[in-house]
């Protein structure tokens, strides 16, 4: 963040048929403009929902992106994180000449997660 390069985030979800559920990434993205700490942020889904994970690396691009920080709304590791993910990395890097796209770390279990499921447990046993 603090390098002179145009920096963007492209949020990766899965995607789901329920509408509701995609609003989860739509949510996040606005949560993190509020933030104002990149120009540019992007949401996309892996499959089942719009924009795919292609079209939302080519929004990044327009927008005239030279670094993309690919971040995984997934808490696991699975074959999408590793594999596919990965994948389409390394074909943007490889048509985007100008612009490096990194992939983050996955949502996993982040210190801060057990901070999460414990909220939901107390929210639970509250209600």
């Amino acid at each position: 963040m603090s390098d002179a390069r145009r920096k963007a985030v492209l949020l990766i979800a899965h995607g789901s048929r329920r509408e509701a559920a995609n609003q989860d990434l739509v949510r996040l993205a606005e949560m993190l403009r509020e933030r104002s700490l990149f120009p540019i942020i992007e949401i996309a889904y892996l499959e089942l929902a719009e924009p795919t994970i292609p079209e939302g690396a080519q929004r990044c691009v327009t927008a005239g992106a030279e670094e993309v920080l690919m971040l995984p709304y997934f808490l696991s590791a699975g074959v999408h994180v590793q594999n596919d993910l990965e994948q389409y990395r390394g074909e943007f890097n490889t048509q985007h000449p100008g612009t490096e796209f990194k992939l983050c770390a996955h949502l996993g279990l982040h210190p801060l997660m057990l901070e999460i499921v414990l909220d939901r447990l107390r929210e639970a046993d509250a209600g």
